[in-house]
């Protein structure tokens, strides 16, 4: 199998997609207020330091993400002042 070839534009629209599901699974559980950029922020704080991952490891970050990772990392930002990014 061949690596895929994405463009940062397509990297960012694929990444993009897959976070709207994640939004759209967290609403259905009662998460009404969850957009795409907090999923992305949240999953995204642990690659600050190694830089992106493979396509294959963010998608399953962010398709394994758990609601009270994203809730932990929520407030954690909120602490720190920042407004979740």
């Amino acid at each position: 199998m061949e690596p895929v070839d994405m463009n940062s534009e397509e990297l960012m629209r694929t990444i993009d997609m897959i976070c709207q599901s994640k939004v759209e699974e967290f609403r259905l559980i009662g998460y009404e207020y969850v957009t795409t950029v907090d999923i992305w922020n949240c999953v995204s704080s642990k690659y600050e330091k190694d830089g992106l991952p493979s396509l294959h490891k963010l998608v399953n970050d962010i398709l394994s993400l758990k609601a009270t990772a994203l809730m932990n990392y929520m407030t954690i930002s909120a602490y720190k002042g920042s407004p979740f990014g």
